[in-house]
């Protein structure tokens, strides 16, 4: 489908590398940032990079139209194909279709149990043996212990690798020195890697706050860049 060596060289590689290769089966990652600075942008690369992979993907969001998320994947996709310069489009495009499954829930009046019911018949019943799930616009204000005790239980489960977007406002960045999200604090230790997005003036930094048992471990090597939200090196 794609070579080898265009994989390898991803930024996508350089991100995982900086976590300890990336989220493994029943892991929670988190991506957290002000509103409207890219979070789903880097959700949506981390998809694509396990589609080129012909690994499958569902992509779960809460406050957005599934038309909208497509248009995300749509607009990534043509700026890593202007970037690689990449011929076989077409080809590669309906491959990737082909191995992602975009769902939309509605969080007022669902129940945990009844979203990840869903996803299970999906992946089970349904045959669409999923290697990862990203969960887009989730509200964390609405985010419970038990919640995310049974979504890393259910992760677990399935053998999943699991990437979240966290909301959070400006004077809620950070507690007790470590960069954690003030929202996530009472279970981030059901949360293994968390990520934060930081506007600069010419570019937006990714920052580790969590990586397992470890806080604040040296400054990733990556950004994005504020035009095209494409994860960049250096």
């Amino acid at each position: 489908m794609i070579n080898d060596e265009l994989i390898q060289r991803s930024p996508v590689r350089v991100f995982e590398q900086s976590i300890q290769g990336g989220l493994a089966a029943g892991e929670l990652g988190l991506i957290a940032s002000q509103s409207g600075i890219g979070k789903t942008s880097v959700l949506v690369q981390i998809a694509l990079d396990k589609l080129l992979q012909a690994k499958k993907v569902i992509h779960v969001s809460f406050t957005q139209h599934t038309d909208y998320v497509l248009a995300w994947y749509e607009n990534i996709f043509a700026e890593f194909v202007k970037k690689e310069n990449l011929e076989n489009m077409g080809e590669i495009k309906n491959e990737l279709i082909k191995n992602r499954v975009l769902m939309n829930f509605n969080q007022e009046g669902i129940a945990t149990e009844q979203i990840l019911r869903s996803l299970r018949a999906l992946i089970r019943e349904g045959g669409f043996k999923a290697e990862s799930l990203i969960v887009d616009g989730f509200d964390f204000t609405r985010g419970t212990r038990e919640h995310f005790t049974a979504v890393k239980e259910f992760a677990q489960e399935l053998g999943l690798s699991l990437w979240y977007s966290c909301n959070v406002k400006g004077g809620d960045s950070s507690a007790a020195q470590q960069g954690i999200p003030l929202l996530i604090k009472d279970y981030v230790d059901l949360l293994d890697v968390v990520i934060v997005l930081d506007p600069k003036p010419d570019h937006i930094a990714l920052s580790v706050s969590k990586d397992r048992d470890s806080y604040n471990p040296p400054a990733l090597a990556l950004r994005l860049d504020p035009r095209t939200l494409l994860i960049l090196e250096g």
